[in-house]
C-alpha cells in the first residue's frame, strides 16, 4: 500500500510534464520519449534477472506495451486540452474498470453492492465530463480511452506478474511501447497527423523527457511490485491518491483549480471506489 501510495503521488509529475510539452512537442512523441528513456533506465537492472527472453508469454507482453502506449498517448493528447486534475479525474473511472472487468475475465465475484459502486462511480465521471464537453468538446473523451486501455494493461500485469519479475516486466512493456510508437511516429510524421508528428527536441526538451521516463519508470515498478504483494481489489482504490499531486501541480504550474462540479465528480468517484475497497476488506475478513 505504501509503494502504491508513494507512485500515486509523483505520477502527476508525468502529466504536468506533458502538459508543458504539448504546445512545442506531440502527445505521440512524448509518449515515444517515456518508453524510450523507460528502456534505457531499465536496462542495467536486467544483469540481476534470469530466465528466458523468448517465451509463449512473448505475446502477451507485446499486447501489454500496446496497451500501455495507447493508454499514455490517449492521455497525454488530451492534457493538450484539459486541465490537470480534469483528465485525471475522469480518468479515475480506471479503478471500476479494473473490478468490472476482474469480473469478467477472471471469474472473480461481482454482488450487487460492488455493481452499484460501478454504476455511481460512473454517475461520477458523467458529472465532470458534462461541463467539460461543451468547452473541448471529444477531447473529453481521450482520458475515458486512457482509462479502458490501462484497465486491459492492469489485468495483463496481473496474470503476468504471477511467473514474470517485475523488471523484465516493465523492460517488456517499454520496448514494445517504443516499438509501437515508433512505427506510429514515422506513419503520422509522413501522413502529417498532429500528434504523431516527430521534431528535434532542444536540450531543455530532452531534460524534461527524460525525467518523465525516469518517473514513470520508478513508479510503474512501484505499482507493478505493489500488484505482486495484494490483490488488486485492494490497492485499486489508492490510485485516487493521484489527484492530491494533480491538484497542486495544475494550480502552482498552470495555475488550474477543480470547480465545484469536477469536485463533486471526484467525491461520487472516490466515494465509490472507498466503497468497494471496505467490501473487499469485509469479505476478505469474513
Amino acid at each position: 500500500m505504501t509503494m502504491m501510495i508513494v507512485a500515486m503521488l509523483m505520477l502527476p509529475g508525468i502529466d504536468a510534464i506533458a502538459k508543458w510539452l504539448s504546445a512545442s512537442i506531440s502527445s505521440g512523441q512524448v509518449t515515444w520519449s517515456r518508453f524510450f528513456f523507460q528502456i534505457i533506465l531499465m536496462s542495467p537492472l536486467l544483469l540481476k534477472t534470469r530466465g528466458p527472453w523468448f517465451t509463449p508469454a512473448l505475446w502477451l507482453h507485446a499486447a501489454r506495451g500496446s496497451l500501455i502506449a495507447l493508454a499514455t498517448l490517449f492521455f497525454f493528447t488530451g492534457l493538450a486540452y484539459l486541465p490537470l486534475a480534469d483528465a485525471i479525474a475522469i480518468f479515475f473511472i480506471e479503478p471500476l474498470l479494473v473490478t468490472l472487468l476482474s469480473a469478467l475475465f477472471f471469474g472473480e465475484l461481482i454482488h450487487w453492492r460492488r455493481i452499484s459502486a460501478i454504476s455511481i462511480g460512473f454517475i461520477g465521471a458523467m458529472i465532470i465530463i458534462r461541463p467539460t464537453f461543451t468547452e473541448v468538446g471529444y477531447a473529453v473523451l481521450y482520458p475515458v480511452c486512457a482509462a479502458f486501455c490501462f484497465s486491459f494493461y492492469i489485468l495483463l500485469t496481473r496474470k503476468l506478474v504471477r511467473n514474470e519479475d517485475p523488471i523484465r516486466l516493465q523492460f517488456f512493456a517499454g520496448i514494445f511501447g517504443c516499438l509501437v510508437m515508433a512505427i506510429a511516429l514515422t506513419w503520422g510524421t509522413a501522413s502529417d497527423v498532429g500528434i504523431l508528428t516527430a521534431v528535434w527536441p532542444t536540450s531543455d526538451q530532452w531534460l524534461l523527457l527524460g525525467t518523465l521516463g525516469l518517473i514513470a519508470t520508478v513508479c510503474h515498478l512501484l505499482v507493478v511490485y505493489a500488484y505482486r504483494m495484494v490483490s488488486i481489489g485492494i490497492l485499486a482504490p489508492f490510485q485516487y491518491v493521484e489527484i492530491i499531486g494533480a491538484t497542486v501541480l495544475g494550480l502552482i504550474i498552470f495555475n488550474e483549480f477543480p470547480d465545484p462540479v469536477t469536485w463533486l465528480g471526484v467525491a461520487i468517484i472516490v466515494g465509490s471506489g472507498i466503497y468497494m475497497f471496505h467490501r473487499e476488506a469485509k469479505l476478505a475478513a469474513g
